[in-house]
């Protein structure tokens, strides 16, 4: 049996994937933690369709991935996502996770890890998150580096993102990407960003404004046989951003009240997101819905520039 059996077993593709698929259509992949763990409801089901169609206005296809019914989904109904959305017992879902979603039959959301590896078995190219994970402040004693950053170097997919989320220590989340060989592409600026913020303070690796550069790029990189995938970094606009200096200081605070509570794993990104947005009042969520809208019109760009 091909490898191609083994895993087409797993996989089941929305009506509306399908139908792209078989014409050659551009598609996006979206994760769905985002929906699941990164947004309190119904924020999370509203941005997750505003997306949806943002990609859809700009000529592409939209895939949303999650895990369901033992099968990999390539795309959701509005009902799924919904089910998502309202879910609070979802399974977070990275490489070593999929397996055992898969097989225990229950409701997992992709991170960024395991929606790359999704979307490469589907053939897609392109995805869009909000922001990648990384290197966690205090790695070096905690060894807290998020799975994304292994998988950037091996899934050959393009990851549409406003850089780095900033509760993570952006200069070895760097510095770990370069010695895995993952180049790190800037869209609009010079410098990498940091989710909230438009500009981290550390230059990207290379910068690349328009879609045909950024195609030109990964088709040689790929073509050359450089496995793995690129950060595409999205800065959010300016005008929806939040001060540094203020986001700095507010999750030096959360990070604080993690360790005291003893939050570790899988639990710190979204107790530290949550934390984040109680102490702005809500703003950080407003920034965080922008800058994924944002990474989406980049995406759904990059993948129509790149062909179906």
């Amino acid at each position: 049996m091909t490898a191609k059996a083994d895993y087409t077993a797993y996989i089941e593709y929305s009506v509306e994937v399908a139908a792209a698929r078989a014409a050659g259509k551009p598609l996006v992949a979206l994760e769905s933690t985002i929906i699941s763990h990164g947004m309190p409801y119904p924020q999370n089901v509203e941005t997750a369709r505003e997306v949806e169609d943002i990609i859809r206005a700009a000529g592409a296809v939209p895939a949303t991935i999650a895990v369901m019914g033992g099968k990999i989904r390539i795309g959701l109904s509005s009902d799924e996502l919904e089910l998502l959305g309202r879910s609070s017992d979802a399974l977070k879902l990275s490489r070593r996770d999929l397996p055992f979603a898969i097989t225990s039959g229950k409701v997992g959301a992709t991170t960024v890890a395991a929606t790359m590896i999704c979307a490469e078995l589907a053939g897609i190219r392109v995805f869009v998150t909000g922001g990648i994970g990384g290197v966690h402040r205090g790695a070096p004693e905690s060894f807290d580096i998020s799975a994304d950053l292994q998988e950037l170097a091996k899934t050959s997919v393009a990851v549409v993102c406003a850089g780095a989320k900033s509760i993570l220590d952006i200069a070895l989340t760097l510095e770990y990407l370069e010695t895995q060989g993952v180049p790190v592409v800037s869209v609009g600026q010079d410098n990498f960003a940091a989710f909230y913020t438009p500009d981290s303070g550390f230059k990207a690796d290379f910068r690349l404004d328009t879609p045909a550069e950024q195609a030109t790029f990964l088709k040689a990189k790929w073509a050359l046989g450089l496995k793995g995938g690129v950060v595409v970094s999205n800065p959010v606009p300016a005008d929806e951003a939040m001060p540094r200096e203020e986001i700095d200081t507010i999750t030096a605070q959360a990070l604080q009240e993690a360790a005291a509570q003893g939050v570790t794993g899988k639990s710190v990104t979204p107790f530290l997101l949550a934390r984040i947005k109680a102490l702005t009042g809500g703003r950080s969520l407003s920034t965080n819905i922008a800058l994924v809208k944002n990474n989406a019109r980049v995406g759904a760009q990059l993948a129509l520039a790149l062909g179906g």
